[in-house]
């Protein structure tokens, strides 16, 4: 409903770049870059590299505008578009609809990239009219050359990919870009000891779950319906808008999948953040999962550490729910009717947008009163899901010493990892009960398990919060070691605040996923080793010292004193990037500190 072809748009999601799909350049941001803009701050952000997507040839049968992202995703991997942006352009465009433009951006926050977006089109243009912004369409039908990449433009990368060759993708487990393409990962699985049986598989959520994708996924569901089949496995579809809801509804896509097997939840994030009550596997048993979402983050859709999640199309999720495991190929594989005969599934065909108008669904929007300067919000002291935020403290002026190591992080570290989602959820207005979440998914290096770091003091192993709590309480500040691309994945405000409320003064790492960077509003340091073999050179029971703080300055890098505990040190170089405004706000303790100052 905001993105329309030339826009410039941001917003609190790490997938606002869905709005790529319909020509615009959509950036996800963290809630503070967000609050910044609405109050007139400009939102300020490193100029991009470009990757270039070539597409030709077009897509056909089983492929679908999901398996060119998983495809994007097993080449560039989760870190392989950081600082770029990614412009898809090339023939094979026009095979792709415009809600499957959208999926192929959605998903282009798994390879890290700041945005992806593709060049108007006639797809767009339907897309506009069938929405009811026709006038849209007609202004950009005026502009259109300006929408699209100019001749002989240069790109820092360029890859080509043959949509007439590409085959159905599907990518994991743990991670979006272990791709593999659906013919072949059951006898990886195999091989690897994944499970075999699919347990549950989901589609919808803001990645694909658009009118064309329901029907695709109807399409199969139909098919075997006609057998007498329904699914093996679980089966659950999450509309990405009330607008698609009801009009499936009213279409008769959601009768078709109920009927199948299938229950349709709510027009939300659901099940893809793990806001699902899971009852059918107990703790500690290894099973998989088929989901058309965009994440499969370690326990991200279910809290369940021991699921194999893999990402995938919906109607490759809808086939393999029916057939009930990772080894089905549905295009060269048989299934057996209810009448013993065996048949083969056809290739799911369905329109890109409802022949009539949408249908809006039920309007649940409530307007905020014109005049709100009377208005006052309570919130009771002992509430266990609000609570009012006191500002962070001010820089003392001095260089970091001694600080502990909270925990040295082993390999991938997401937001999900930092700061789960559910069952916490239902602690987002409680900074400090929601902190108790604070990186338990992070493995820990020293021991190799989650949730369980050393007490410096103590000796003893705990939980990452309690330890940090401890260290707060007792006044010793702390630092995390990260690995590469620390923080990749949702734009979760809180994994930036939890860190700095319990007593975290700077994060170093290998690198940073861009979206994270929202750490310095809150007041911390994101540091990057300056030789990133320097990761090697710390050992969680060591100290560190960070100096050159007085004379802090953009593009100047600061050193770090590891003090090892037998008395020896050594120094090392870290990196950051800074700008002379973010420097303000660590000085003042946090960004809205550094506001109110200059509202005084």
């Amino acid at each position: 409903n905001y993105a329309y072809p030339g826009v410039l748009l941001i917003g609190t999601d790490s997938h606002t770049p869905n709005g790529g799909g319909l020509g615009g350049i959509s950036i996800g941001v963290g809630g503070r870059d967000r609050v910044d803009v609405m109050a007139g701050i400009p939102c300020e952000l490193k100029c991009t590299k470009v990757i270039a997507m070539k597409l030709t040839g077009s897509l056909s049968g089983w492929t679908s505008p999901k398996d060119v992202i998983l495809k994007v995703a097993g080449i560039l991997t989760v870190k392989g578009g950081t600082g770029a942006i990614v412009e898809y352009h090339g023939p094979g465009v026009d095979s792709i609809s415009c809600t499957g433009m959208a999926t192929i951006c959605n998903m282009g926050a798994e390879i890290g990239a700041t945005t992806s977006v593709f060049p108007y089109n006639h797809r767009m243009k339907k897309y506009l009219s069938k929405t009811g912004r026709a006038d849209i369409a007609s202004l950009r039908e005026e502009f259109k050359d300006h929408l699209v990449p100019d001749p002989g433009c240069q790109y820092d990368q360029v890859i080509e990919i043959n949509l007439n060759e590409l085959k159905p993708h599907i990518n994991g487990p743990f991670t979006p870009d272990l791709a593999h393409p659906v013919a072949e990962v059951g006898t990886v699985a195999e091989k690897e000891g994944w499970p075999l049986d699919i347990r549950v598989g989901l589609i919808g959520s803001c990645t694909n779950s658009s009118y064309e994708d329901m029907g695709r996924s109807a399409a199969v569901a139909k098919q075997a319906l006609a057998h007498g089949l329904k699914c093996k496995s679980q089966f659950t579809i999450t509309p990405g808008s009330e607008q698609i809801r009801a009009t499936i509804e009213r279409d008769g896509y959601a009768q078709i999948l109920r009927d199948v097997g299938g229950i349709v939840l709510a027009n939300a994030c659901g099940p893809c953040i793990g806001q699902r009550d899971r009852k059918d596997i107990k703790k500690g048993e290894k099973n998989t999962m088929v989901t058309s979402y965009n994440r499969n983050f370690t326990g991200r859709n279910d809290a369940f550490p021991e699921t194999h999640a893999f990402v995938t199309s919906p109607e490759i999720v809808t086939a393999l729910a029916i057939a009930g495991t990772l080894k089905f190929n549905p295009e060269t594989d048989f299934l057996t009717g209810k009448d013993g005969k065996k048949f083969k599934l056809e290739a799911p065909d369905a329109d890109e947008l409802p022949r009539s108008s949408f249908d809006p669904g039920q309007d649940t929007y409530q307007q905020p009163p014109k005049d709100s300067s009377g208005q006052r919000v309570d919130v009771s002291p002992t509430s266990q899901r609000l609570q009012l935020l006191e500002p962070f403290d001010k820089w003392d002026g001095k260089d970091l010493e001694d600080l502990q190591i909270l925990i040295k992080v082993k390999g991938k570290c997401t937001t999900d990892h930092i700061s789960a989602a559910f069952p916490w959820l239902k602690f987002r207005g409680h900074l400090d009960n929601i902190s108790n979440n604070l990186l338990i998914g992070a493995i820990n290096i020293e021991n190799g398990k989650a949730n369980s770091v050393r007490n410096a003091v103590t000796q003893e192993f705990g939980p990452v919060p309690d330890t940090a709590r401890y260290y707060k309480k007792h006044g010793i500040r702390w630092v995390v070691i990260g690995d590469e691309n620390y923080g990749e994945g949702s734009s979760r405000e809180h994994a930036a605040l939890e860190p700095r409320h319990l007593g975290g003064r700077a994060i170093i790492t290998k690198s940073f996923a861009r979206i994270h960077e929202t750490i310095k509003k809150q007041g911390l340091l994101p540091l990057t080793f300056a030789d990133p073999s320097d990761y090697n050179k710390i050992h969680p029971v060591d100290k560190l010292t960070i100096q050159g703080l007085k004379d802090f300055a953009p593009g100047k890098p600061l050193k770090c004193i590891i003090k090892h505990p037998n008395g020896t040190q050594e120094t090392i170089l870290l990196n950051h990037t800074f700008n002379e405004t973010q420097i303000e706000w660590f000085r003042a303790g946090s960004a809205l500190n550094r506001m109110k100052e200059l509202q005084q």
